[in-house]
This record gives structure tokens, C-alpha cells and sequence, in this order.
């Protein structure tokens, strides 16, 4: 029987043991290669709040399949009978921010612009909060203290800072109100025709079915999809039906996911701060 010193043989399990490691680690830096070159192109989620019904069943999908993305965050009424930026959701926002998802202001009351008036004001209508429903003359100041308080309360409730990021309400925007966010240090975040994703639409008309199969045939490299965290008036919800397979089937097609952090039409806003 053959002897090996101690001292020989540690040395001998040693190597063993470093050779499979980097045998192991050559291997997974391959495949993470491997999978870069084979993303054939971006697709950027984005999510606003809504009635929050599913927003765990959100965050649930995106975790599982890896993914990052953008929210865009206003204090609207939830099924749980509060609002979306209320103390209550604080431990939601932080595993969020914790998980490197990225954040922008949907104005706090979810406020419409109705039109442009003089001297660059804007006529505005909130769906929320004091003056809900009441259509306001503001100025672009007004405007942007609207947007930032989404932010403090963002701080307030994760201790992050909010991205430099915004979307209008309804997506709807006015000269004025291009210049306010902007003047404000806010770039706004539109979506991509294909990146509609019906959610807000009755389901009678367009069916679960019909919204998947648009969203996969239409999504292309660098289009920002828009769905919402739960929508009141659909009555057959679309995150439930849609999310998954959506997510599946742009996979299989080679397409990977990033936040708009990464997006080459924001990334250079990043490194300026719109916090007040």
C-alpha cells in the first residue's frame, strides 16, 4: 500500500480542490458569456402604481426570473383600503430598492395635465388628495414640488433617493409640462407603441390572450413596456395571465431585461440628482 506523507497529501487535496474551483469558475464566466452574447436585444419593464392588487404577484415573477425594473410611484388608493405611498407599504418599497429596481415620480396625487395656459403655467387636475377631481391653474413650480414630494416620501420610507425619472400621468404632456419636469431635473419616460400593455383596457374587448400576443410580436430592442400594479376597472386582471408568459416567451426570444438606468436615452441623466 502506498504511503503519501501528510504534509504531501494536503498539498495534493489542495490543488485538487483549486483545480476544480477554477475549472468551475471557468465554466460560469463561459456560460455568463455565453448569455450576453446571446441577449439579442433590451426590453425595459416599467410599472406604475395603480390599486397595488398585484403587486406582490409582481415583484414575486421579477424576482424569479431575475429581472430589474423601473417603477414609477404615486400615492393612489390600494385595495387594501390606504394609499400606495402610505407607512404601511414601506417593507413592499424597501425589498424593492433592496432587490436594484429603479424608481420614478408619478406626481404624489397622480395629476393630469389638462392644458397649457399663459406665461407657462399648467392647468392641471388631480386624481387624489385634497384637491382631487378640481382642475388647478399651477405654475411650473407648483409642478415640480408636486413631483418631489414623491421622493421625500420615497426617502421617507426606504431610505433611498428617487431616480431622475418621471412619467406624466396618463402619459399625457403638454409643452409646459415637458419644460417644468425638465427645469425640475426630471427626464420623463414615455413608452414604446408596442410597450402599451393594455392593461388598462376592458377585458371584454382585449382579452388577456390578444394583449400577450401583441406584446410579443410587437416588443423590439429598446422599447420600455408599461403595465400598471393593478388596474380597478379591468375586471380580468392582466398581470396574473400576462406577466409570466410574457416574460417567457421575450426570453426564448433572446431578448434580457434591464431598468432604465441602463437605457442609452436616460443613462446620461444619472449621476445629476432631482432630490429638493
Amino acid at each position: 500500500m502506498l504511503k503519501i506523507p501528510l504534509q504531501r497529501l494536503s498539498l495534493i487535496v489542495t490543488l485538487c480542490a483549486a483545480g476544480i474551483a477554477a475549472q468551475a469558475f471557468g465554466e460560469s464566466a463561459q456560460a455568463a458569456q455565453t448569455d450576453a452574447g446571446q441577449c439579442k436585444g433590451r426590453i425595459y419593464l416599467t410599472f406604475d402604481t395603480g390599486s397595488q392588487s398585484q403587486a406582490e404577484l409582481i415583484e414575486q415573477t421579477l424576482q424569479r426570473h431575475h429581472i430589474k425594473a423601473t417603477f414609477f410611484l404615486a400615492n393612489e388608493k390600494t385595495v387594501n383600503g390606504d394609499y400606495s405611498l402610505d407607512p404601511a407599504w414601506a417593507p413592499f418599497w424597501k425589498k424593492l430598492a433592496a432587490e436594484g429596481h429603479a424608481f420614478g415620480t408619478h406626481t404624489f396625487d397622480h395629476v393630469y395635465a389638462v392644458r397649457d395656459l399663459p406665461a407657462g403655467n399648467i392647468e392641471v387636475k388631480p386624481q387624489f388628495g385634497a384637491n382631487a377631481g378640481k382642475k388647478l391653474d399651477w405654475t411650473p413650480a407648483q409642478y415640480c414640488s408636486e413631483m418631489q414630494r414623491v421622493a421625500q416620501r420615497f426617502k421617507e420610507l426606504t431610505g433611498k433617493h428617487l431616480d431622475p425619472l418621471w412619467r406624466a400621468p396618463g402619459g399625457k404632456l403638454t409643452p409646459n409640462l415637458l419644460k417644468a419636469g425638465q427645469a425640475c431635473g426630471y427626464a420623463h419616460v414615455p413608452w414604446a407603441p408596442a410597450g402599451f400593455s393594455g392593461d388598462e383596457l376592458p377585458s371584454d374587448k382585449w382579452p388577456n390572450e390578444l394583449l400577450l400576443r401583441k406584446a410579443l410580436n410587437g416588443l423590439k430592442d429598446g422599447d420600455i413596456f408599461l403595465a400598471h400594479m393593478g388596474i380597478w376597472s379591468r375586471k380580468d386582471p392582466w398581470a396574473p395571465a400576462v406577466l409570466e408568459p410574457l416574460i417567457s416567451g421575450l426570453e426564448k426570444k433572446g431578448f434580457c431585461f434591464a431598468t432604465l438606468r441602463e437605457h442609452p436615452a436616460y443613462s446620461t441623466v444619472f449621476g445629476q440628482t432631482a432630490e429638493p
